[in-house]
């Protein structure tokens, strides 16, 4: 099967294949993605990890599609109705919906009117008319007017239906229709009567009364006008205008004029909106829905992406807020491992006494659990509780700088089996204001926690794909946790679920195993972990960090594989591994063409080198502070024409919603993100970026505010 694959995802990603041959080798002998992307770069000339992604989702479509093909020829080969030719056009069929063309005639179906008409042996019939030779069909009524049909009228029907099925599951029809669709389908979305005053309508309005071509319907339109739908405020419809391609069907049937031409042109109508038209209809709607899913769930993992590489604090004391008003603010206080030390509630927003008494209190916690910076959650009351802890930090000895981070997911994390199993003792409160200080120190070793569905960073989740959806974000997570890389001694079962080569059971026995024996103080000690066998040690090892440990090389990002290659580096140059990695001069020297083997290319070698210079360093970017416009707290402190700064909090392939600080987002359209034409949000801004914009409109019927980010 490989042989008839590999040249099709070559010829369709544009790759060269024996690059395709050894991905596919790899995904073949239980690689992982991350893996094969940062260690067997000679077997796949460098691919980064959207190129194997790529591959390894069309190999496993191919792989899907030839067992569809070995299903199809069993069922026509029962039916004994298999012959070579056909079974070579199955065989070489590698596009799902000519595959399904072709084995519609011979699908089991219901009984259908013209499996009715069969049985009252109508076919011969219909054979006779779709011949057009017969002027005179009254004189056949001997032979076709039997029991159970009344005339020749009745028989002429039941021969119609047969035709009509035919027509139905001809290639060639189907292909024209849907030459017809692609070009001139158009999308209606209408509002159901009734439902538009209701006030769940409201923000459906844009599509009460809306056409447009399909070709052109975007991806968050048509998952916008499905979701009305499914909540019965909408009515979709996918269809085509005029008669032209019935006229054009007809065309390919008919050949002269007479009674058996006016007969096929019914039979041909009949199936043109009885059978073709619904048929064919289902197909777009289902592939339209398909596009939009994969676009939506292509900005979510983006999104996601980049929410999990957000800059970390690193390893500093941190006090975490959870703000609240009727309830108050719940506090805590973590070491520098995340550990919680302290959870108070201090009523900060309210009375200019409570503000002052909160001022007072959260200023001695800062003092005595001496605190380095502090989270501040982003949800209800989070700009007035930021104001209060910034005073009541300010006077305190070293600069604390105080943080706003995002809470989304905090409250599904804080009532999940980890959080519980985390704080048994504690109630969801303390959980979440814990959740937000560890997200402050390292968002992604505390986001892996959170089913990543819930994280908020997309739109539509819950309406596309939900097997695609979690195919797709437990990638971005895996990609993520292995492109940072991860603390062999510090890190949670979640996080190490996710390292290439582990999954929940070796995480757990890592964990557990680092509770029994302590510390971990060599990569080689992971071979002891009861059921990491050697595949999985190769597949994992390079992602493990071990800081401080004997060999430097266990903390980095060297694999196991390659210890002999950089100790014989350093012999080379008359040094240990430790003065190689501490001498620039020294690595400089090392000529790397001398190193090149079958086996190692030039690829890993500078891998290698770029990881001595700085062993086991963090991809993300360091963390900044911001801070809101002070005179805007609310949607009615907004003036046109304003210019305010503000956080991106979500991207879309409409545009960007952007936090100003009035606890209800702005949207930066996409035509108003720059002075240039921008074909993706992606281009110009990432997420929890700070940007300057300025308000075109605030709109307080639709609760919306317009933003934009060009200059003028």
């Amino acid at each position: 099967m490989q042989e008839e694959i590999i040249p099709i995802i070559t010829r369709e990603t544009g790759l060269v294949q024996r690059n395709v041959e050894g991905v596919i080798s790899l995904l073949d002998e239980g690689c992982t993605i991350p893996f094969i992307s940062r260690y067997r770069k000679e077997k796949t000339g460098g691919m980064d990890e959207v190129q194997i992604t790529e591959i390894s989702q069309r190999y496993e479509k191919l792989k899907e599609l030839q067992h569809r093909k070995e299903t199809i020829i069993k069922t026509i080969t029962d039916q004994e109705k298999m012959t070579p030719e056909l079974e070579k056009r199955i065989a070489d069929c590698w596009d799902s919906t000519a595959l399904e063309d072709i084995y519609l005639p011979f699908k089991p179906k219901r009984r259908t009117r013209a499996q009715i008409a069969r049985e009252q042996g109508l076919e011969p019939l219909a054979q006779i008319i779709l011949f057009q030779r017969e002027n005179n069909l009254e004189r056949l009524a001997p032979r076709f007017v039997k029991e159970g049909l009344k005339d020749m009228n009745a028989a002429i029907k039941g021969a119609q239906d047969i035709i009509a099925e035919m027509v139905s599951e001809d290639e060639r029809v189907r292909n024209r229709l849907r030459q017809f669709f692609r070009r001139e389908a158009v999308i209606k979305s209408k509002v159901v009567k009734g439902k538009a005053d209701s006030e769940e309508a409201a923000k459906y309005s844009d599509y009460f009364d809306s056409a447009e071509p399909l070709r052109r319907c975007s991806g968050n339109r048509i998952l916008a006008m499905r979701r009305g739908e499914n909540e019965g405020i909408l009515r979709i419809s996918i269809g085509i205008e005029g008669d032209d391609a019935l006229l054009k069907l007809q065309d390919m049937y008919v050949h002269s004029r007479g009674r058996c031409q006016e007969i096929i042109e019914e039979a041909v109508a009949d199936s043109y909106k009885r059978l073709l038209l619904p048929s064919i209809e289902n197909e777009f709607s289902a592939a339209t829905k398909e596009k939009a899913d994969k676009e939506a769930i292509g900005v979510f993992a983006e999104n996601l992406r980049q929410l999990l590489l957000a800059a970390p604090l690193g390893q500093k004391r941190v006090m975490g807020v959870d703000p609240g008003i009727r309830t108050g603010c719940k506090v805590v206080c973590l070491d520098a491992q995340g550990n919680l030390l302290f959870h108070d509630v201090v009523f900060a927003v309210g009375s200019q006494n409570n503000v002052e008494t909160a001022e007072r209190k959260l200023s001695q916690i800062a003092r005595r659990y001496d605190i380095e910076a502090v989270a501040v959650g982003n949800g209800t009351a989070s700009r007035e509780a930021t104001e209060v802890v910034k005073h009541a930090v300010k006077g305190l000895d070293g600069k604390i700088n105080v943080f706003v981070v995002s809470e989304d997911g905090a409250s599904v994390y804080s009532a999940s089996k980890i959080a519980r199993e985390e704080f048994p003792d504690k109630d969801v409160t303390v959980r979440g204001a814990v959740s937000i200080g560890r997200r402050l120190m390292d968002p992604l070793a505390e986001l892996v926690k959170i089913d990543p569905k819930s994280i908020g960073v997309g739109q539509y989740q819950h309406d596309v794909d939900q097997s695609l959806l979690k195919e797709s974000l437990d990638r971005t997570v895996e990609s993520c946790v292995n492109s940072v890389g991860v603390n062999l001694n510090t890190a949670s079962i979640h996080l190490l679920t996710y390292v290439s080569g582990l999954g929940p059971t070796l995480a757990k026995n890592i964990v557990e195993y680092r509770k029994e024996n302590g510390a971990f103080t060599s990569r080689a000690q992971l071979k002891k972990v009861p059921r990491l066998g050697p595949s999985a040690f190769t597949q994992c090892a390079g992602f493990l960090r071990i800081p401080d440990a004997k060999n430097p090389l266990d903390g980095s990002a060297v694999h196991p594989e390659r210890y002999a290659l950089v100790e014989t580096m350093a012999k080379d140059c008359g040094c240990s591994v430790r003065e190689l990695i501490s001498s620039p001069e020294k690595r400089k020297s090392i000529d790397l063409k001398r190193y090149v083997s079958e086996e190692i290319g030039m690829p890993t070698l500078k891998d290698i080198m770029s990881e001595l210079e700085k062993p086991g360093r963090d991809p993300r970017a360091e963390i900044e502070t911001f801070e809101f416009d002070e005179n805007v707290h609310s949607p009615e402190d907004l003036r046109e024409g304003m210019v305010l700064p503000g956080i991106v909090t979500n991207i879309t392939k409409f545009g960007v919603f952007v936090d100003v600080g009035v606890h209800q987002d702005g949207l930066v359209h996409i035509s108003q993100m720059a002075d240039r034409y921008v074909a993706d949000p992606l281009e110009v801004v990432h997420l929890h970026q700070h940007v300057t914009v300025r308000v075109l409109e605030v709109d307080k019927k639709r609760n919306r505010i317009s933003l934009t980010m060009k200059s003028k």
